[in-house]
């Protein structure tokens, strides 16, 4: 039997285009995608259009939900909100856990969500390094155990790497720009990286690389 995971990082964010959007905003770690990360988005939706994908998990993030959501909308699949894939919960980053809109609330925008669907990981603040990359490890193999079909995990820089690294045995280095993506097949041999970080999808890729 083959399964596919394919792993999303999210879109270009607001803040990185508007640094003092943070000064003022309601919630400093949780932005929406600026302009052209919503280009980006609906980039990524086309290159994933054809792929049969059954189910799509994203971070709980604004970042994470608008990148995914466009996917959904292109495959025709609702989203489940995934805690396990949120964003690196570092505390020289952030104070304490960052607060996000409630799945009820992101709901009304990205109708996809889907409310029965419960997280499988939550998170503990604060994250080393170690912990963030094992966590997205643990949550990449409950997911890809549970739910044994062609799956998408949306997610940040340090997500990436982490469910990357979880499935794929070496720690293969990965390029985890944003928008990037990376495809992991199951074989009789084990989990194999089949895409490293590719943004041939997009028509306009970071030069710096960031993971906050």
């Amino acid at each position: 039997m083959t399964q596919t995971i394919w792993i999303a990082r999210h879109a270009n964010r607001l803040d990185f285009v508007h640094p003092e959007w943070f000064d003022t905003a309601k919630r400093r770690y949780d932005p929406p995608l600026s302009e052209d990360g919503l280009v980006q988005a609906e980039q990524l939706a086309q290159r994933l259009k054809t792929e049969r994908i059954q189910h799509i998990f994203a971070s709980p993030f604004l970042r994470t939900v608008q990148t995914a959501h466009a996917v959904a909308e292109a495959l025709d699949l609702p989203l489940k909100l995934e805690w396990g894939l949120c964003e690196w919960l570092n505390p020289d980053w952030m104070s304490n856990t960052p607060e996000t809109a409630s799945p009820q609330e992101l709901a009304q925008d990205y109708p996809r969500i889907d409310l029965s669907y419960t997280s499988r990981l939550q998170p503990q603040y604060p994250e080393t390094d170690e912990t963030c990359m094992r966590r997205g490890g643990e949550v990449a193999q409950l997911l890809a155990a549970e739910f044994p079909d062609n799956l998408l995990l949306v997610g940040h820089g340090a997500s990436v790497l982490g469910t990357t690294w979880g499935l794929v045995p070496g720690k293969p280095e990965v390029k985890a720009s944003l928008c990037c993506l990376v495809k992991v097949v199951w074989r009789e041999e084990g989990w194999e990286l089949e895409l490293n970080g590719d943004t041939s999808h997009l028509d306009k890729t970071e030069s710096t690389l960031r993971f906050n």
